[in-house]
């Protein structure tokens, strides 16, 4: 079961850049790709977040497989920041990410990093150790958008 979705999961990353590059023909497409990734990292992040917090039983295959998505999502939303007109084409996003664009992506790829570690620590299904990198990838999350989200 494993190795099928590990297989996914690199034909996804190494499909993902390839795909982003050419999906946007105007800045309004670059907008909608980023805000569904957002909203896919935020549906998998919710539902470790609602286990951790004990509003749901813990199941550890589930936060596996979520971790798992997270590791994969959270490395797609950044390049469509980068399209020409991006910042003009709507969203929640400051005005800041493009002041600062090389901050912003730098703490996308520090994001997923976090997710990678989430992913190595569900893999070990120990929950104190999920709890920890969670609340790694949880702050970071959070520092972005104070800093970036409107």
């Amino acid at each position: 079961m494993k190795k099928p979705l590990l297989t996914v999961v690199l034909v996804s990353l190494l499909s993902a850049s390839a795909y982003a590059g050419s999906a946007f023909t105007e800045a309004k497409d670059s907008v909608k790709y980023r805000q569904s990734a957002f909203q896919l990292i935020r549906h998998n992040m919710a539902d470790i977040a609602d286990m951790l917090k004990g509003d749901v039983n813990y199941d550890a295959e589930r936060v596996n497989k979520r971790a798992t998505a997270l590791a994969t999502l959270t490395t797609l939303p950044w390049e469509a920041f980068t399209v020409p007109g991006a910042e003009k084409g709507g969203g929640d996003a400051k005005a800041a990410v493009w002041k600062n664009l090389s901050d912003f992506q730098s703490r996308g790829e520090k994001l997923a990093t976090d997710a990678l570690a989430l992913k190595t620590a569900a893999d070990s299904m120990d929950q104190a150790e999920v709890r920890k990198a969670f609340g790694s990838f949880a702050r970071n999350c959070k520092a972005c958008h104070d800093e970036y989200k409107n």
